[in-house]
């Protein structure tokens, strides 16, 4: 995958900078994107109109060689880097390493990104180099629209997903109940950690993996970020939002579901249905020049008609619909563009969530999510997975 990155070209002419510095692990999703390199510790990533170069340890050159998108990899130890430490201690040792990878890169002033290492910049800075923030995230903004590559790459980890969900709907379905109304399986009680188990085993025989999922029942269902604990019971909604990441990609996929063994109460119904309603009505909504805001909209017309409250009706509502409509997917499970009050134009390419939900305690939580791509005249979906309240 090659990415276009005459963005940052601009944003550089713009700054009248040199190049686009980043110093951190692969964890962080712009330097995996500038880079296309995977490692576990800080490496420097610099990015030049003419190329991309990488400063790397030792231990990572060879690899970085073979696998990064760099036309130039260089090691500390090209530049002196232990007798520059042993000379000037660690901070400023260090700084002169970069500044003279910098020097040869032509890199005398560059743009960083807002969570570049204050530590770091003050040091360089200390030898000349000129640093400013990039305010605007220009890598995020690229990052945004999404290749046919990086699509295929999100729709696997959405098949892992999808394998995930109904192995957790699967332990529900064989469930019973007990006396106490709780679910019981194989002669246990049946629990979200239970649940979540399941589903990371099945991500794992995916080529998934995932830091947390959310499988929360009853009052615990009405906070939309709860992890959820103990028993699930019966008659009650128990949410289950997925969002793995691929193992090899490192691209997110995201979905949820709102099931429930047993016997729904009818406002829990209605508050299911009116939560279908909206979905539709967001989908319906997307595509190539709506914004972010018009989806978000689209949701809000129907929970308020239907006499519910939201952000937009009263921003200090503690029940209703208290979240944004979506979000991108792609390196981060969490990136641009938004489905909210200010989310932006949508582009083809964008690969964003749909997920209304109505949240309070006295009824539990509902939330149904799918992932799509938005194209010219619409959205293609990634999820292929039921939208159904009760598990039979």
């Amino acid at each position: 995958m090659d990415p276009d990155f005459g963005r940052i070209d601009d944003t550089l002419a713009a700054a009248d900078a040199d190049a686009y510095l980043v110093n951190a692990d692969s964890e962080d999703a712009t330097q995996r994107y500038l880079s296309g390199f995977d490692a576990p510790d800080p490496f420097f990533t610099c990015y030049t109109p003419t190329g991309v170069w990488l400063l790397v340890s030792g231990l990572e050159y060879g690899r970085a060689r073979e696998q990064a998108r760099a036309a130039e990899v260089r090691r500390y130890a090209d530049y002196d880097r232990r007798a520059l430490v042993e000379e000037h201690g660690e901070r400023t040792g260090v700084a002169k390493t970069v500044a003279a990878f910098l020097a040869d890169a032509d890199a005398e002033s560059v743009l960083v990104p807002e969570r570049f290492p204050l530590g770091i910049a003050d040091a360089l800075r200390a030898e000349s180099v000129e640093i400013d923030v990039d305010t605007d995230d220009v890598v995020g903004e690229i990052r945004a629209t999404k290749t046919d590559e990086e699509v295929g790459y999100i729709e696997t980890a959405q098949t892992a997903n999808e394998a995930a969900m109904a192995a957790a709907e699967e332990l529900l379905r064989e469930a019973s109940v007990d006396d106490d109304g709780r679910l019981v399986h194989g002669g246990d009680l049946l629990t979200s950690e239970r649940v979540r188990t399941e589903i990371e085993h099945t991500l794992l025989d995916h080529g998934c993996a995932l830091d947390e999922t959310i499988v929360a029942c009853g009052s615990d269902a009405a906070d939309p970020h709860e992890r959820g604990s103990g028993p699930l019971v019966a008659d009650e909604p128990i949410i289950v939002d997925i969002f793995p990441r691929d193992t090899e990609t490192k691209y997110h996929g995201d979905m949820t579901r709102t099931f429930l063994v047993g016997e729904p109460s009818a406002e829990l119904t209605r508050r299911y249905d009116h939560t279908h309603e909206a979905m539709i009505a967001a989908l319906d909504t997307v595509e190539a020049g709506v914004t972010g805001a018009d989806v978000h909209d689209a949701v809000c017309d129907v929970y308020e008609a239907a006499g519910y409250e939201t952000f937009r009706s009263d921003p200090t509502t503690e029940t209703g619909f208290i979240h944004s409509t979506g979000h991108g997917v792609g390196l981060e499970v969490h990136e641009a563009p938004s489905l909210s009050p200010r989310g932006e134009e949508l582009e083809p390419g964008h690969v964003i969530t749909v997920e209304p939900g109505l949240y309070d305690p006295a009824v539990g939580g509902v939330r149904i999510e799918d992932t799509v791509v938005v194209t010219e005249d619409g959205y293609r979906n990634l999820t292929d997975y039921p939208v159904e309240l009760v598990v039979e």
